[in-house]
């Protein structure tokens, strides 16, 4: 199936192009989200008038997005997680959570959507991108260590804690059973 694309729709093209799609994901997802609309030769007339339409509407959504890829650009982020002895993660670090942290720490709202990465599954320095727009695409450190570990490698000052410690009393012996007569 050919359509027209009235939005930009990543990993298949800008608005204004003419692709060829599957017939269920054109069918399915395109045409209902309002994504796209069959290539009709009514429809192809209006190519230009979409390309500039959405060429305007990209420049507008660049410049407001423009303040948040520069916040985001300097984050660094970091996840303790229980690791084996070769470096390999027990679980993972998944775009959900980088994502939380994102907005937790930069304040603006970022979908689990918007990270470009796999989930992270052994220990190192990473560099994640965040999708803002399809021009806009900071990159976030992500460090993942050691629990028990500062990110550098080194372990981390232990604390010293009050423990409780009982004192050596012999325990009480139990009471002997008496015989059932």
């Amino acid at each position: 199936m050919k359509v027209l694309l009235l939005k930009d729709v990543y990993k298949l093209g800008r608005a204004g192009d003419v692709k060829r799609v599957a017939d269920g994901y054109g069918r399915n997802y395109l045409l209902p989200q309002g994504l796209a609309v069959l290539a009709t030769p009514g429809a192809l007339s209006q190519v230009e008038r979409i390309r500039e339409k959405a060429t305007a509407q990209r420049a507008i959504l660049n410049k407001e997005m423009d303040a948040v890829a520069q916040r985001l650009a300097g984050i660094v982020l970091t996840f303790s997680a229980k690791a084996s002895e070769t470096g390999k993660l027990y679980g993972s670090v998944s775009t959900q959570m980088i994502a939380e942290a994102i907005t937790q720490k930069a304040g603006t709202e970022i979908a689990r959507r918007q990270v470009d990465a796999q989930p992270l599954r052994s220990l190192g320095e990473y560099k994640v991108r965040v999708r803002l727009t399809v021009d806009l695409i900071p990159e976030v450190k992500v460090i993942v260590h050691r629990e028990g570990e500062s990110p550098a490698g080194a372990p981390v000052e232990a604390q010293p804690q009050a423990v409780a410690v009982p004192a050596e009393t012999p325990a009480p012996e139990a009471p002997a059973a008496e015989p059932a007569a």
